[in-house]
C-alpha cells in the first residue's frame, strides 16, 4: 500500500520537483493567510466583501487569459514557462512585502497585486499541472497528481499555522518576504532537472484556433462536460475557504490569528487524507467524484450547525477530505481522458471555469456573510456540493447506466463502460 501510494516518488526529476515545491507550497500558503488577515483585520473592519474582491482579482484572470494560457501550455517548453512563472510570483510576494513591512501597504494595493499574481497563475497553473505529464509515465499521472494535491495540503497543514504565529510576532509583512525567499526552492529543483529523462509530447503547432480547439474537443465528450460543470459549481461558490474560514473565526468565535491559522491547518488535515487516499488508488473513479462533491454539500451543512470552535473545525476536516477527493480525482479524470496534445488546453479551461467563476462566486459568498452572517454564507458552499452531485448523478444514470441494488441487506451499484472511459 505505501510503495503503490508514493510510487512517482521513485522517478528522479519528480522527486526534484516534489521537494522544491513543498518547501514553496508552505510559503503560499503563509502569504495567503497573512494576506486575508491584512485585509480582513488592518486594511478594513473586518469587511469580508473585500476578501472576496481580493479573491475575484487573484482567481478572475483565469477566465480572460483563457484564449492564450492553455496553448501556452500546450505550445511552449513548460519547463521553462514554469520558470518564468515562479520567479515572478516570487518578485510579487517580495513588492507586497516591502511595502507592508515599510507601513505604505493600503488595500488598492493588495487589489492590484492580487490582479497581477493571477494573471501570472493563469499561466502557470495549466503549465504544472500538465508538466506532471512530463515527469512520470502514463500509468503513473493520476498518482503523481494525487502526491503533488498532497503536498499542496500538506504545506496547507503547516503554512497559516506558521503564519498565524509569525503574524503575531513579526507581523504580516515579514511573512510575505519569507514566501518570496520559498519560491528560490522549486526554481532550483526546475533548474537541476534531467531534461533527457522528461516524457516530452510531440510539439503542438501553432494556430490561430487554439481555443476553439479546446471547446470543440469537449463539446462532443459528455464525460469531460459533466466534470466542467461539477468543477464550475463547487470552485464559484464552494472554495471560497477564505471568507468561510476567516469570517467564522473573527465574527462567530472572536479568535485571533494563530486560531484562523489553525482552522485553515484542520481542514488541510483532512484535504491531506483526501489527497493520500486518492494516490493509493491505481486509476481516477468517476462515480468518486459524486461522492466527493455530495460529502462536501453535507460537509458544509454540518460545518453551519457546529456551536464551537473545535466542533467547527472537525466539519472542516470532512470538508477538507471531500474536497480534496473530488478535485484531485476530477484532475486525475480529465487528464487521463484527454488526449496528451490537448491537455493544456482543456485543463485551462477547466480552471478557467472553476477559478476564473471566483470573480461571481467569492464577492457573492463574501456580501452573504456580510449580510446575513457568517453561518449563512456556509449554506452556499453547501448547495454548490449538493447541486455538482446532483449533475454528476445525472450523468451516471443517463450516459454510465447506473444502477442501484439491494441484495441481502447490502447497496450494489453498477455502471456501464463508455468509450473514452475505463474509470468506474
Amino acid at each position: 500500500m505505501f510503495k503503490s501510494t508514493f510510487r512517482s516518488l521513485a522517478v528522479r526529476n519528480y522527486r526534484l520537483w516534489a521537494a522544491g515545491a513543498i518547501v514553496s507550497n508552505v510559503g503560499t500558503w503563509m502569504q495567503r493567510t497573512a494576506q486575508d488577515w491584512l485585509v480582513l483585520t488592518s486594511l478594513t473592519n473586518n469587511n469580508a466583501t473585500a476578501v472576496g474582491i481580493v479573491m475575484a482579482l487573484q482567481f478572475g484572470p483565469q477566465f480572460f487569459l483563457l484564449p492564450v494560457n492553455g496553448f501556452a501550455a500546450d505550445y511552449f517548453d513548460r519547463r521553462k514557462l514554469l520558470i518564468i512563472t515562479q520567479a515572478s510570483m516570487g518578485l510579487l510576494a517580495l513588492g507586497l512585502g516591502l511595502l507592508t513591512v515599510l507601513g505604505a501597504v493600503k488595500l488598492w494595493h493588495v487589489y492590484i497585486f492580487a490582479l497581477i499574481f493571477g494573471c501570472v497563475t493563469a499561466f502557470d497553473t495549466p503549465a504544472r499541472q500538465t508538466f506532471v505529464s512530463e515527469l512520470v509515465t502514463e500509468k503513473d499521472i493520476s498518482n503523481a497528481i494525487a502526491l503533488n494535491s498532497t503536498s499542496f495540503n500538506a504545506a496547507r497543514m503547516i503554512g497559516p499555522a506558521v503564519a498565524g504565529v509569525m503574524i503575531s510576532v513579526i507581523g504580516t509583512g515579514w511573512v510575505f518576504l519569507i514566501n518570496a525567499a520559498s519560491f528560490a526552492a522549486v526554481l532550483v529543483s526546475l533548474w537541476t532537472i534531467k531534461k533527457s529523462e522528461l516524457h516530452l509530447r510531440e510539439k503542438v503547432k501553432f494556430t490561430r484556433s487554439g481555443l476553439a480547439d479546446g471547446f470543440r474537443y469537449i463539446s462532443g465528450r459528455p464525460d469531460l462536460k459533466t466534470i466542467l460543470f461539477m468543477f464550475f459549481l463547487i470552485g464559484t461558490f464552494g472554495l471560497n475557504f477564505p471568507i468561510y474560514i476567516s469570517t467564522m473565526a473573527v465574527s462567530v468565535f472572536h479568535s485571533g490569528a494563530h486560531e484562523f491559522g489553525l482552522l485553515t491547518t484542520i481542514m488541510a488535515v483532512g484535504s491531506v487524507v483526501g489527497a493520500l487516499l486518492s494516490a493509493s488508488r491505481d486509476k481516477p473513479r468517476v462515480s468518486l467524484i459524486f461522492v466527493g462533491a455530495a460529502v462536501f454539500g453535507a460537509g458544509f451543512i454540518l460545518a453551519a450547525a457546529m456551536p464551537t470552535y473545535l466542533l467547527f473545525g472537525a466539519a472542516l476536516a470532512v470538508i477538507g477530505i471531500s474536497a480534496q477527493t473530488f478535485t484531485t480525482t476530477a484532475l486525475g479524470a480529465v487528464q487521463l481522458l484527454t488526449e496528451p496534445h490537448m491537455r493544456g488546453r482543456v485543463l485551462a479551461i477547466l480552471f478557467a471555469i472553476s477559478w476564473g467563476g471566483t470573480i461571481i462566486g467569492a464577492p457573492f459568498v463574501g456580501r452573504i456573510a456580510d449580510i446575513f452572517g457568517a453561518r449563512a454564507a456556509l449554506g452556499v458552499g453547501a448547495v454548490s456540493g449538493l447541486l455538482a452531485a446532483a449533475v454528476g448523478l445525472f450523468y451516471l444514470f443517463k450516459y454510465r447506466n447506473m444502477k442501484i441494488r439491494f441484495q441481502g441487506g447490502k447497496i450494489s451499484v453498477t455502471l456501464n463502460t463508455i468509450e473514452h472511459e475505463n474509470q468506474s
